[in-house]
């Protein structure tokens, strides 16, 4: 992986604390607590990219009565760019449990990717994008993802790859410095491996290439295979790891 993609890691995982907005945030001591219902990872759990505080296991304890407050258990969001560095020991030995990996990955954009055949682009989500996207999530997250998708920034773009008249895939791209996400990618389960997903990465990446930036990133579940692999192909490298730590109750 080129040191220079590498050291873009920092750009992209502020980007996505910015690009899938919580629905109620709270500050800590320069750590973001993050809380929307449903299963989502990310708007559920503490950003923790920066640390401004003296006192760890007060800063802890303040989250902790935010996730009370809200019935939820505590649960933060660990990388090896989180602060301070010594967190994630720090909530293991406060009975915090490990949740699974998910891998960051990214790529440089290429200038000459041409925009495919059959593919429509919006700037909200509409009805039969949503149809699609909202089929892959479980039940709590389908009642709170299009709440988190009326909140995005400005400069997102909403990608449907269609096969005659239907929407079969779904993705999202937000634009933000340098760089550009990918998001919500999904196939309707009668039209996988008939290229829809593919498609939609494509234009994913023309977008971000007629907007300037020089770099994509996404997330994905360690363990998604069928996406890893996906993502691949089309030129993604793992830049970054992270897991969850959430208090056992």
């Amino acid at each position: 992986m080129p040191d220079s993609l590498s050291a873009l890691l920092p750009e992209f995982e502020t980007a996505a604390v910015r690009g899938w907005p919580a629905l109620e945030t709270a500050a800590v001591d320069g750590w973001l607590w993050r809380h929307s219902a449903g299963g989502s990872v990310r708007a559920n759990s503490v950003a923790t990219l920066a640390f401004t505080g003296n006192d760890l296991d007060a800063a802890i304890d303040t989250v902790e009565a935010h996730a009370r407050r809200r019935a939820t258990p505590a649960c933060f969001t660990i990388s090896t760019l989180s602060a301070p560095s010594d967190i994630d020991a720090r909530l293991a030995a406060r009975g915090y449990q490990r949740g699974s990996d998910h891998v960051t990955m990214a790529k440089r954009v290429d200038p000459n990717v041409p925009f495919p055949d059959g593919m429509l682009v919006h700037l909200r989500p509409q009805p039969d994008w949503l149809a699609v996207y909202l089929a892959g999530l479980s039940e709590n997250r389908r009642a709170t993802a299009p709440l988190i998708l009326a909140r995005l920034p400005a400069s997102a773009s909403f990608l449907s790859a269609q096969i005659g008249q239907r929407t079969v895939s779904s993705g999202l791209t937000i634009g933000d410095g340098q760089v550009a996400s990918v998001q919500c990618i999904a196939t309707l389960s009668a039209d996988r491996r008939r290229g829809g997903a593919q498609r939609v990465l494509q234009a994913i990446e023309h977008l971000a290439v007629s907007a300037g930036k020089t770099a994509l990133y996404l997330h994905a579940s360690g363990d998604n295979d069928a996406a890893l692999e996906l993502y691949g192909r089309a030129g993604f490298n793992s830049v970054g790891r992270y897991h969850t730590r959430t208090k056992v109750v």
